[in-house]
């Protein structure tokens, strides 16, 4: 297949705040450099995402010059540098138990105040070690924050084939993924096991199951049903929605929007 393309790109520094649109990004060993190190715990150091507090997704995290910016409505702009990455603690993401750094007092009045809720920011550290389920990946793929795979890959015209199909069009951030790609058919992707980009590449690795998440306006932060309602009329499969296709790099380097994608499996 010819003419695809990398049409989108996006960071999540902050495991379950705004997306951040970028043009290009770095390739690390934990997927887009930057992407979900950062993640929210409650008071006993269990991760926190958009399911439980919807609210979340009106922080806007950004990294400035080396530092993580964080905004919200109303509150004063609040930045967190690598000297902030403090005390070692153990947090839990599902089944995983992980070191991670705590990023201070004042970052964590600022988020407890806004979302109202006793929380704190944690940082995955760059020695930590999380492995990616073995059922679909190697030894040595590993993850920082995510719920379980490095990379999400979504196509352009999947979200226009569930779009023609809502009321209200919806924006691909909903799905939260890092690479859009466009140029090929609807839900071309759930064949797809391998591609090329630049001189990266990547496997597809497992479709991805939705939960409640992609149903959360993220200008408003209100739940709304529609959207979740209408995937699971033609894209459910063993009771879950799949949309998207969890991928892992086999290597480092530059993905930038505009690349070409090749497919080699």
């Amino acid at each position: 297949m010819s003419g695809l393309s990398v049409s989108e790109l996006y960071i999540h520094p902050v495991k379950s705040l705004a997306s951040l649109p970028v043009d290009s990004a770095m390739v690390d060993q934990f997927g887009l450099t930057n992407d979900r190190r950062w993640m929210l715990v409650d008071t006993d150091g269990v991760f926190i995402t958009q399911r439980f507090i919807p609210s979340m997704c009106l922080i806007t995290a950004l990294i400035e010059h080396n530092r993580l910016r964080l905004t919200a409505a109303n509150m004063p702009a609040i930045y967190i540098d690598e000297k902030d990455h403090g005390a070692v603690t153990m947090v839990t993401v599902w089944n995983d138990r992980c070191q991670a750094l705590d990023c201070g007092d004042a970052v964590a009045d600022w988020l407890s105040r806004f979302l109202k809720k006793d929380c704190r920011l944690v940082y995955f550290p760059q020695h930590e070690v999380r492995q990616v389920d073995l059922d679909y990946a190697k030894a040595g793929d590993k993850t920082g924050f995510s719920d379980g795979f490095p990379l999400l890959l979504i196509s352009q015209a999947s979200l226009d084939d569930l779009n023609s199909r809502l009321t209200h069009a919806v924006a691909m951030p909903r799905f939260r993924p890092n690479i859009v790609i466009s140029g090929c058919e609807a839900f071309a992707e759930d064949q797809w096991q391998a591609i090329r980009i630049g001189d990266l590449t990547y496997r597809l690795v497992k479709p991805c199951s939705r939960c409640s998440i992609p149903g959360i306006n993220p200008l408003t932060a209100q739940r709304e049903t529609e959207l979740l309602q209408t995937l699971r009329s033609y894209r459910m499969k063993d009771n879950k929605v799949y949309f998207g296709q969890n991928v892992i790099a086999d290597n480092i380097g530059l993905i930038k929007k505009g690349m070409a994608v090749e497919l080699i499996g």
